[in-house]
């Protein structure tokens, strides 16, 4: 897949952004506060974190909190594992009492800003290194993984409400690159493929495609293994992208995988594939 420049990155966060816009803009008030399968949030909760992650990027703090409220310590939720997180709650709590209204306009405004934040960078304000949940990357690179965020959680909302969204198309395809960046070494350090292993991933559905992965000393995706797939394993992408999430585990999908070759190791592999949540 080729990279995206830099416009077309910003016109894809913008049609992404749209896309979560659209999915919510309809719904009732228990709608908005329908579970996900991110812990402790609800739709509304999503949303609201988009906001704080988009509001933060403009430079902006999240809102003071209603000393009316009990205070929650954001960092004794089970689910929080570093500051990236306890950022994200922070947000999410303060904005947790608006109605869902109030929400989806404060939503429209910072992504409009944002768009028209984005549009204004120069090649060097692209360019320039930046902290990220990745470690320090290319403001550039760290735009692929708001894609990214933002990509999943169009997912998160539509399974929690039992509707269906397009996984693919060129923004899920951006989106899943970035994804795929980590399933190499996720490989190993969780699911412990041993030095040497090749290993075969066939993925059907709207992100269809095969993934080799060759073990020599560290994981990498390869164009051909050097010989037959030690493990093979089949699943539907959007399965895939749920258990790399976190979002389902693999025990509950045991007739939508197929596994060839090591099976111990295949299923091995596929119980321990989250890693973003």
């Amino acid at each position: 897949m080729s990279e995206p420049e830099q416009a077309e990155l910003i016109d894809l966060l913008a049609e992404q952004w749209q896309a979560l816009g659209r999915l919510v803009a309809d719904l009732d008030e228990p709608g908005w506060r329908t579970r996900t399968a991110l812990p402790g949030w609800t739709v509304f909760d999503v949303l609201a974190h988009v906001i704080g992650t988009e509001s933060w990027l403009l430079g902006e703090r999240p809102p003071a909190a209603d000393p009316l409220r009990p205070k929650v310590d954001v960092r004794e939720l089970p689910h929080v594992r570093n500051e990236t997180g306890v950022l994200n709650e922070i947000w999410v709590d303060r904005l947790r009492p608006l109605p869902s209204a109030r929400l989806l306009e404060l939503y429209t405004s910072v992504t409009e800003r944002r768009t028209a934040a984005l549009r204004a960078l120069d090649a060097e304000a692209w360019a320039a290194k930046t902290p990220s949940p990745i470690g320090e990357v290319s403001y550039g690179r760290f735009m692929r993984v708001r894609l990214f965020d933002c990509w999943m959680h169009e997912i998160d909302i539509a399974d929690a409400l039992g509707v269906t969204v397009a996984e693919g198309g060129r923004r899920g395809e951006v989106a899943f690159e970035e994804f795929l960046g980590s399933i190499p070494r996720v490989l190993v350090k969780r699911g412990q493929a041993p030095d040497g292993a090749r290993i075969e991933i066939e993925l059907t559905g709207a992100l269809a495609r095969t993934l080799r992965v060759a073990v020599r000393g560290r994981a990498g995706f390869v164009d051909a293994l050097d010989g037959p797939p030690d493990t093979a394993i089949a699943l539907d992408s959007g399965l895939f992208t749920r258990l790399g999430g976190g979002r389902t585990p693999a025990t509950a999908h045991a007739g939508e995988i197929a596994l060839r070759g090591d099976t111990e190791l295949g299923e091995r592999l596929v119980r321990s594939l989250a890693f973003t949540i």
